[in-house]
């Protein structure tokens, strides 16, 4: 009864406070205004407020311009909380532009949705992150281009990183800043998540959206460490598969340190 109650007290919140912010960003992006960058921030804290997704900071965004950042990518849940501590943009495969509820979401950030199989339109939406990174946005990437199981890094595909390097001639000193990010799901209730039951927060793809996030608001209290590495300089002799591979290397020792709780060398 109690469990019922608050998800039906957290539903309210959600409703009454998208129903107040939502037709302002829609307003914002029809007009181009650069409110819309940071309204997502506020609207995205509530709605953790209201899951009960406690976001622990290590670290910081990287101040530099232009930015991209790099994240292991484990549930729906990585947009809210990114999207909780910093003004960012998603880079997003097509297909997530249909999803129910989390597509129209990332239209109303400004997402851009990247059509793998047609190079000519890809072309163009590199082009697009490339002038908003160096119109200053934070474009958030997530190179495994799929969800895992938040226990580990899948495979980091490094041509993903093609849009950092078509922002290079943009950029005022001819480099772009790529910072790895970690986001680790640590605890539920206060208490260690563990192996087994990380799928409580994560969402790999085999599972179906609406009974995960029922689970999510029965849930009611997560953990999640959001870790800031040091940033990779991108350069025009840069070897993307060089950068690749120091940003991989960078989220799995920072994911596997917030996962056993202590320092990985």
């Amino acid at each position: 009864m109690v469990t019922w109650l608050r998800v039906a007290c957290a539903l309210l919140v959600i409703c009454a406070v998208s129903l107040v912010m939502l037709p302002l960003q829609i307003l914002c992006l029809r007009f181009d205004w650069k409110l819309r960058r940071y309204l997502p921030r506020y609207w995205h804290r509530i709605i953790c407020y209201c899951l009960g997704i406690r976001v622990n900071v290590i670290g910081k965004v990287e101040q530099r311009r232009p930015l991209m950042l790099a994240v292991n990518h484990a549930s729906w849940l990585d947009i809210l909380v990114l999207s909780s501590i910093a003004d960012v943009a998603f880079i997003a495969k097509a297909e997530v532009r249909d999803w129910p509820i989390f597509g129209l979401l990332a239209q109303w950030q400004k997402s851009v949705f990247v059509v793998r199989e047609q190079k000519r339109k890809t072309g163009d939406q590199v082009s697009e992150i490339a002038e908003r990174m160096a119109d200053g946005e934070i474009m958030v990437l997530f190179p495994e281009g799929t969800t895992s199981d938040g226990n580990r890094l899948l495979e980091v595909k490094s041509s993903l990183f093609g849009a950092a390097a078509a922002a290079l001639p943009k950029a005022p000193d001819a480099v772009v800043h790529v910072q790895p990010v970690a986001v680790a799901y640590t605890r539920v209730h206060g208490i260690a998540m563990g192996r087994y039951y990380r799928p409580l927060a994560a969402w790999p793809g085999d599972i179906e959206l609406m009974p995960h996030l029922k689970g999510i608001f029965g849930c009611g209290a997560i953990d999640v460490d959001v870790c800031f590495g040091e940033a990779v300089d991108y350069r025009a002799d840069t070897n993307r598969k060089e950068v690749s591979a120091t940003v991989a290397r960078r989220i799995r020792t920072m994911l596997a340190s917030r996962l056993l709780g202590r320092e990985i060398a």
